[in-house]
């Protein structure tokens, strides 16, 4: 009950401070189910798709692809597939316009948290200063018939909200840490396949290509 009376007399801003919290770790949550949903083992799938190629079975490389789902490595690995017969410049082209397309959708959320970083101290400070005045206000109200003790009480309410914004900023600025750290890691496996396709078409004889597409 007294962490109760201790929230409730944070202040104006507490409250929206716990929203801006919740929010915080829905945006956490929601990001990291995201990120493992869609990684997979990189060079298992990328030697089943060279394998393919090897064998001319250029329509099991791409149906390989679609069993993955909507994922950053498969659509990659699928475009260039779709592409192959083009030259090695358009074929570059399309496969880094799937990779701008793909890498904003792995930094989503990522500016918004950080944006709960900044905001959330200057919010709790705002609101311990709002409730300092509040209580000095209460003070001079009192006149000689003040109560240190409540004082010193209003005081204590008055620092909560400072506490609870820093709290959110740090536990924020670790998830957005966390967040960053796996997003990077999916850019490494995007730039790896990019390369690893790339060379596997550039190198592979344009004749088996050709005799799939004639199928």
């Amino acid at each position: 009950m007294g962490e109760w009376n201790l929230l409730q007399g944070g202040g104006p801003l507490t409250w929206p401070l716990l929203g801006l919290g919740i929010l915080s770790l829905a945006f956490f949550i929601e990001r990291i189910l995201y990120l493992h949903k869609i990684q997979i083992n990189v060079e298992e799938f990328m030697e089943g798709i060279k394998n393919n190629l090897r064998q001319s079975r250029l329509v099991e490389a791409l149906t390989l692809c679609e069993n993955e789902g909507n994922k950053p490595v498969s659509n990659l690995i699928k475009t260039a597939l779709l592409n192959h017969d083009k030259d090695e410049k358009r074929l570059r082209g399309a496969i880094q316009t799937v990779a701008h397309l793909e890498i904003p959708l792995l930094e989503k959320r990522l500016m918004a948290l950080g944006v709960v970083v900044k905001v959330a101290p200057i919010l709790g400070l705002l609101g311990t200063l709002l409730s300092s005045a509040e209580a000095f206000r209460r003070l001079q109200e009192a006149g000689f018939y003040a109560n240190s003790a409540s004082f010193a009480g209003d005081l204590t309410h008055a620092v909560v909200s400072t506490v609870i914004g820093l709290t959110i900023a740090i536990t924020s600025h670790c998830g957005r840490a966390l967040l960053r750290s796996r997003v990077k890691s999916l850019v490494h496996d995007l730039e790896w396949v990019a390369n690893a396709i790339l060379q596997q078409i550039t190198l592979a004889d344009s004749s088996l290509y050709k005799k799939e597409k004639a199928k």
